[in-house]
């Protein structure tokens, strides 16, 4: 059974497909459904999220989507840390995760309250994220990324995007082992959207299993998002949920331990009713 460790020491083990719950206290993420755009409202939807049955709640200040336009490190703060602080004292109980990639926002996050530091750049973008991962003692989610949001969809190419996604991943655990964070602290996220065409996103799910020899548990992060559309004629996220929750099963059936999706009753329903059917 995959499991990582929490910043006191306790394992966190995956019986079964985990729920992490989106927020983005942003302006402009791509799903209109997951945006809020003041404390009370994301606290008020991770609320609803925790209800659900979400496990986790990642919030993020700062949209990440292609093309997205970089936000100040100060604002980015100003953004999550308030909606931390209030969700970790109404819900001592629940995993939260900071989704950034700057160690600034990073290191306010996690004296706010956060369990866990949700990378994009798999410690890449700022020289200084696993220092402070490594001090804080905290878990990290570790995604593969084809470069920066404003970028990373112009021309994306691969020789072999499994084996190139494989060892990305692998030279970022070694990276983050030899800056001090433990091995059992990290979590993989294959990045599909983050650099990558639609041929490639495929191949890296038909392929996810490939992924299981790193040995740590998976993060599948694929809620609405382009591909999906591409192939079901769906230009509007909006209308990308029922091939969301087919990819979530997907994943569940190949062992994948967590899913973070704007859309925590349906996906949970869908994991639910196929555990009691395997």
């Amino acid at each position: 059974m995959k499991h990582f460790l929490l910043k006191n020491g306790e394992r966190k083990e995956f019986a079964h497909m985990e729920m992490m719950g989106i927020i983005n206290v942003t302006p402009d993420s791509f799903f209109a459904g997951s945006r809020t755009a003041e404390t009370q409202a994301a606290v008020e939807r991770a609320d609803r999220l925790i209800q659900e049955g979400a496990s986790f709640i990642d919030v993020g200040g700062e949209s990440t989507r292609p093309g997205a336009e970089k936000v100040e490190v100060r604002e980015e703060i100003d953004r999550v840390c308030p909606v931390i602080e209030t969700i970790r004292k109404k819900h001592p109980e629940i995993l939260l995760s900071v989704d950034t990639y700057n160690a600034e926002t990073a290191e306010a996050a996690v004296a706010a309250g956060v369990d866990i530091i949700n990378d994009i750049s798999g410690l890449t973008f700022d020289e200084n994220m696993a220092a402070v991962a490594a001090k804080a003692g905290v878990p990290v989610i570790l995604m593969h990324t084809g470069g920066r949001p404003d970028v990373m969809q112009k021309d994306p190419h691969y020789d072999d995007v499994v084996q190139e996604v494989y060892d990305y991943l692998q030279r970022q655990i070694n990276y983050a082992v030899a800056s001090g964070i433990s091995r059992e602290k990290i979590i993989i996220d294959l990045g599909i959207g983050f650099g990558k065409t639609f041929e490639h996103n495929m191949t890296l799910l038909r392929n996810i299993d490939r992924f299981a020899d790193l040995n740590c548990p998976q993060l599948l992060a694929v809620s609405r998002k382009t591909f999906i559309g591409a192939l079901l004629d769906e230009k509007d996220p909006a209308d990308r949920l029922y091939g969301t929750i087919a990819v979530t099963l997907y994943g569940q059936l190949h062992g994948i331990e967590m899913a973070r999706v704007h859309d925590v009753k349906e996906n949970c329903d869908a994991v639910r009713m196929m555990e009691a059917l395997r």
